[in-house]
């Protein structure tokens, strides 16, 4: 089995007195979409600013693409070709949509290259291409995930480090958002680390997943196995298709087995 391009070991992040991770690890090998699930607040965004260098680990090591990186500075690990879609996806909504694609290609001086990629990117995402030259601000929240997303491709990185791209989405959005990232993995080799509360189709995207709690990894395994596994069932796809009732499934339940 070939060395995962990202490794996490035993990584412990702080708020503040708060520990947020707890001595979480996690691979994420070349080519294959790993997902973290977790209910709100278990620290799924924690693990990705830990990663990409916003926040810094007081213990453990990151090791992508045959270096650490823990510690270091965001720009210089992006810089090494990790990008990251942060939650409630962040354009600069006063520049274009074009400049907010051209600012995901800063680091890059190959013209032709980034002209290519921007063409790829009008492809997955025809929309981008009629609003152009439209204010980011003014795109609805489907365009705006659709526009980070294909900020962070026009940095052409290795890893893309996804923050909950389904939250506030029609379903209708979501699905097409996920059949675009499907769609990138499959096609273009994209290596993605996903983490996401809509547990169905983030199961039915990734290769791998990982079950986060309070800051702790409780159960990982494929994603055809993790499907098929009783807690999975009941108190993640069970919540979403029973509603309120499965949430109040979810708030009784304390530990995993």
């Amino acid at each position: 089995m070939s060395e995962p391009i990202l490794k996490v070991r035993n990584i412990e992040t702080y708020y503040g007195p708060i520990m947020a991770i707890r001595g979480v690890s996690l691979d994420v090998e070349e080519g294959k979409i790993v997902t973290v699930l977790g209910a709100n607040g278990a620290g799924k965004t924690t693990i990705l600013k830990t990663i990409c260098g916003v926040m810094d680990p007081q213990k453990g090591s990151i090791v992508f693409d045959g270096a650490e990186i823990q510690k270091k500075d965001p720009d210089k690990i992006m810089r090494r070709g990790l990008s990251h879609v942060p939650e409630g996806r962040e354009v600069f909504p006063f520049l274009s949509v074009r400049d907010n694609l051209m600012m995901g290609a800063y680091t890059r001086n190959d013209r032709d290259g980034i002209a290519h990629d921007l063409e790829l990117v009008h492809t997955y995402f025809p929309i981008l291409k009629q609003r152009s030259e439209q204010p980011a601000g003014q795109l609805s929240g489907g365009e705006q995930q659709m526009l980070s997303i294909s900020r962070a491709l026009m940095a052409r990185p290795k890893v893309m480090l996804l923050d909950e791209p389904s939250l506030g989405l029609s379903p209708i959005l979501v699905k097409e958002i996920f059949a675009i990232i499907k769609r990138l993995n499959v096609e273009q080799g994209m290596t993605m680390l996903l983490v996401e509360q809509n547990a169905n189709i983030a199961l039915h995207t990734a290769d791998f997943g990982y079950v986060l709690e309070v800051g702790r990894i409780v159960m990982e395994d494929t994603t055809e196995n993790l499907l098929n596994k009783d807690d999975i069932r009941e108190f993640y796809l069970g919540m979403q298709d029973h509603g309120v009732r499965g949430k109040r499934r979810w708030k009784k339940r304390k530990t995993w087995r």
